[in-house]
């Protein structure tokens, strides 16, 4: 088959053609050039290529969300905590754990910092009055003066008989605090001497807030009951590993199973943000070793079975990694880093980049079929697919260049690595692969030239019915399209983690115990006031279920210090015990408990006192006066001893300094403290703030109280919405791109619309199919889809670049045929080695990559030519439309000769056959009407 004129007058096919002749000229110059520049870029990438672990690298730092976060950054650092959860029975069986992990972790300083299993609240305690309101203080400090005399050393005012008589004179000068006191007292000593369990006192109880702090020593951090338990932590990076936190891990890890095997009776776990991204970062980054070499083995397998032979699938293969080594350097030169998203741009070079040396070399045998010499036949190869796979390299890396229009950081970046290597690998199949075919095929020792698969056999017996296999794509998509309403969009981050990852499934579990998550948005305030104002706003609101803080401990109002001054003063020298107080005699006793009886009989409000005294002096009466006289005794010193029990806890609290920052523990302080003073606010979502909906009204609900609020959650929102949105923009833009590259290729309007026609069947189909299919798209696999417009349009060019050199009814050429088969079956190996990842993000684009192809393929391969033979059904050789449509189907007599002889079996290269002179150019082939 002859060039045509459309190449033949094509100015990149006249390019290709000098640049093969130059190429096979000096062999062993370009191949050297080629290797060289190899070699530097592995060289300058291995000395200056970086690594971006964290999730926000991937965002747009000019966002209004994204600097929100930068700014929390800038005031309390970016380091999240890690996790060690201690699943217990009981709090009996967690609480020892937790001392023991973190006595272990401050060991090794250099790995982990910001250490905390409890809050110690001890300082914070001694200083306890402050936090005391004002009325309780005052009624303290009142109680205390009216106590004065047993502080200072009366302890026989505590004599009951005292006490009673007291109380009878005060009945009749204050009978309403009298009444209160006296009830208080018979309720003690009618336990006591019915000899009731436990202590019995006539003191009041003290203030709600009293005996709150009273309380503060040591909290260990626990949840559900004191069955889970909790160390946090801050893991050391590393700068010079993809995975930066992966040394502390590991070495977190190892400690972790040591202290499980000291403590069988409960389980030791590790989750935290830090964790999952550390294990997603090197699931992902095993996981796409694997992907690239199981590509890279398919790929070349599939080479060599769709050719025949193995020679011209290595050296194409190894002119594909020559490519992908400059790929590498001019990722280093332009980005200079790479992200979680970019590090996939490997297996989409094997997946794509092959393809170019697919289409060369399936001309090339095709022209040494036809007797053509090494030489000409690469000079001929070079001016006849060059054209085409520039046209489609060009789309492809157009679709991938079309994402750096976006705004999202991440996807930009993956658009100009992608692109870039794309076109460079299509360099090297079109210049380098010429040269090194050249040195293996021009002496005539190798004589046996691989014969390709005869693909064009099968599609072109189905062109004989052209109508059916129209109206069966219709029917077929019509159905398919049926699963677009099923279509949907999953923005959890966690289903598309690594399956299996202990911290993964830790995180679920304390969302289904706990209602606990480990995500929380972030609040910042100037002040303690304005902090304290927003949290009573933030529990107000439905979709948030805790708060956290430290503001609220440091009081700032100092006007209670005076009090708090008196009452440290009255009570410096309490005694450590109570001294023995005197006894009375049990009838000088009876004598004051019935005066106060008659009283009490003449007040109503005191008839159940009056009940009770006429108890206890019966109870007296019948005890022998040994027994009652212990029984007394031990009512006076038990009262004395609860009392000052309760004034050593008072003066444990009297420290008059006001609380600071200093006396909180420094590691809660580096959680909620910045730098310049500001304080932090920790929000915690109701329910499962991972799912998109109760996520989109955490949000929500955090920024009607605070729009500058940040946080994971929010950082996840709006990422996951401006990715989805990038990812439609440079569709759309990729899709306007490649109909202009087309026209510039074409130069024709039917055929660039031609070889576009299959992008909205192939997309109905591939969306369809993840509908019917229940696989949603996600952050992961959105990717796939102006790849798969690249890679659509790039299989339509061939197709349509084989349609403009035919003068009669279309037929696939056994090059194209074969070609386009063998680019998409590698395109699908390729991508599909994806599917082998555990990270579920990697498998979701594998699967949808592998739908696409197949859906490229049947559309480039079945439903285009069968749209060009039935449009040109009545064309003869000629070019001009027969008459009657009687032989519409008939092939013309140039192709059966030609299909006769590709299909024969030989052993040897046939003989030069002079090629026919190429058609003129007033005789351009069909065009669509």
């Amino acid at each position: 088959m002859g060039m045509d004129a459309q190449q033949q007058g094509s100015w990149l096919g006249r390019f290709y053609a000098e640049a093969t002749r130059l190429a096979v000229r000096f062999p062993q110059a370009t191949l050297a050039l080629a290797l060289l520049a190899a070699g530097m870029s592995i060289v300058y990438t291995g000395m200056n290529l970086g690594y971006r672990t964290s999730r926000h690298d991937l965002l747009d730092p000019e966002s209004d969300y994204n600097r929100h976060w930068l700014e929390y950054i800038q005031e309390f650092g970016e380091d999240d905590d890690a996790v060690v959860v201690v699943d217990g029975a009981n709090r009996e069986q967690v609480v020892p754990v937790l001392p023991e992990i973190s006595e272990q972790l401050t060991h090794q300083e250099q790995l982990f910092h910001a250490i905390m299993h409890e809050v110690d609240l001890s300082k914070v305690r001694s200083k306890g009055l402050h936090y005391v309101p004002p009325d309780d203080l005052q009624k303290l400090e009142g109680f205390l003066h009216q106590a004065g005399g047993i502080v200072n050393g009366g302890w026989d005012r505590l004599n009951l008989g005292q006490q009673l008589g007291g109380l009878s004179m005060q009945m009749e000068a204050q009978p309403a605090q009298a009444e209160a006191q006296l009830q208080r007292l018979t309720d003690s000593l009618l336990a006591t001497v019915q000899q009731r369990p436990g202590i019995h006192t006539p003191w009041p109880e003290m203030p709600a807030a009293f005996g709150t702090l009273s309380e503060l020593s040591t909290e260990y951090l626990l949840t559900n009951q004191g069955k889970l338990g909790f160390v946090l932590l801050r893991l050391s990076k590393s700068k010079d590993s993809f995975t930066g936190t992966s040394e502390a891990t590991q070495a977190l890890r190892e400690l972790i199973a040591r202290v499980q095997s000291r403590h069988p009776d409960v389980r030791v776990g590790l989750t935290g943000l830090p964790i999952m991204e550390n294990d997603e970062m090197r699931a992902s980054e095993s996981s796409m070793m694997l992907a690239s070499v199981v590509s890279l083995v398919g790929v070349t397998l599939l080479f060599i079975a769709g050719f025949g032979g193995v020679r011209h699938a290595a050296v194409a293969t190894i002119v594909l990694l020559v490519g992908m080594a400059w790929s590498f350097g001019y990722v280093t030169l332009v980005v200079g880093h790479l992200n979680i998203l970019s590090m996939s741009f490997t297996v989409t070079l094997i997946g794509i980049g092959i393809d170019y040396g697919i289409h060369y070399v399936a001309r090339y045998l095709q022209l040494r079929g036809e007797g053509l010499d090494c030489e000409t036949a690469l000079i001929r190869s070079s001016a006849e697919v060059s054209p085409a796979i520039t046209t489609g390299a060009v789309t492809t890396a157009i679709a991938f260049f079309a994402a750096a229009l976006t705004s999202f950081l991440g996807i930009a970046e993956l658009g100009i690595i992608a692109g870039g290597g794309i076109l460079l690998c299509a360099m090297a199949e079109l210049l380098v692969l010429p040269a090194a075919i050249h040195v293996m095929d021009r002496e005539d020792r190798l004589k046996y030239i691989p014969r390709p698969l005869p693909v064009h056999s099968g599609i072109n017996w189905m062109l004989n019915w052209p109508r059916v296999v129209l109206a069966s794509t219709i029917i077929g998509t019509a159905a398919l399209a049926g699963g677009l309403d099923r279509l949907w969009y999953d923005h959890n981050l966690l289903n598309m983690q690594p399956e299996g990852l202990e911290s993964v499934e830790l995180e679920q579990r304390l969302l289904a115990e706990s209602n606990q998550s480990l995500w929380y948005a972030l609040s910042i305030a100037d002040s303690r006031d304005e902090l304290l104002s927003l949290k009573e706003k933030f529990l107000a609101l439905p979709a948030v279920e805790r708060v956290e803080e430290i503001a609220s401990l440091l009081p700032t109002d100092d006007a209670q210090r005076p009090a708090i001054e008196r009452i440290h003063t009255l009570l410096r020298d309490l005694p450590e015990r109570p001294p023995l107080i005197h006894v009375d005699h049990p009838e000088a006793l009876g004598q004051v408990l019935g005066r106060l009886q008659m009283q009490a009989v003449r007040n109503p409000k005191l008839a159940k006192c009056a009940g009770q005294l006429e108890q206890i002096r019966q109870a007296l009466r019948n005890m022998p006066p040994a027994v009652c006289i212990e029984t007394l005794s031990k009512y006076q010193q038990q009262s004395a001893g609860e009392l000052l029990s309760r004034l050593h806890v008072l003066q444990s609290m009297t420290n008059p300094e006001p609380p600071a920052l200093a006396d909180l523990p420094p590691s809660l302080v580096d959680r909620f403290v910045g730098h310049s003073g500001r304080y932090l606010l920790k929000i915690y979502g109701r329910g499962n703030i991972w799912d998109m909906q109760a996520l989109q009204k955490f949000v929500e609900a955090v920024r009607s109280v605070d729009g500058a609020a940040t946080g994971h959650p929010l950082q996840a929102f709006d990422a996951g919405l401006e990715m989805k949105q990038s990812y439609e923009q440079a569709a759309w833009y990729a899709l306007v791109v490649i109909l202009t590259v087309l026209m510039f290729d074409f130069r024709h309007l039917g055929h660039a619309l031609l070889a576009a026609a299959p992008l909205a069947v192939e997309m109905v189909q591939m969306l369809g199919l993840m509908g019917l299919m229940d696989i949603p798209l996600n952050p992961a696999n959105m990717i796939a889809l102006p790849l798969i417009m690249g890679i659509g349009v790039d299989y339509g060019v061939h197709i349509v670049h084989d349609f403009a050199t035919q003068r009669g009814p279309f037929r696939l050429t056994p090059s194209t045929a074969v070609a386009v088969t063998v680019d998409s079956l590698t395109t699908i190996v390729g991508f599909g080695s994806l599917m082998l990842a555990s990270h579920q993000g990697l498998q979701s684009l594998g699967r949808v990559l592998v739908i696409g192809v197949t859906c490229c393929l049947f559309t480039s391969l079945v439903m285009l030519p069968a749209f060009l033979a039935w449009m040109t059904r009545l064309r003869t050789p000629n070019g001009l439309e027969e008459s009657t449509p009687s032989t519409a189907s008939t092939l013309p007599e140039h192709y059966e000769e030609l299909a006769l002889r590709l299909d024969s079996p030989h052993e040897v290269a046939a003989p030069h056959v002079q090629p026919k002179p190429p058609v003129a150019e007033s005789a351009k082939p069909f065009s669509l009407r």
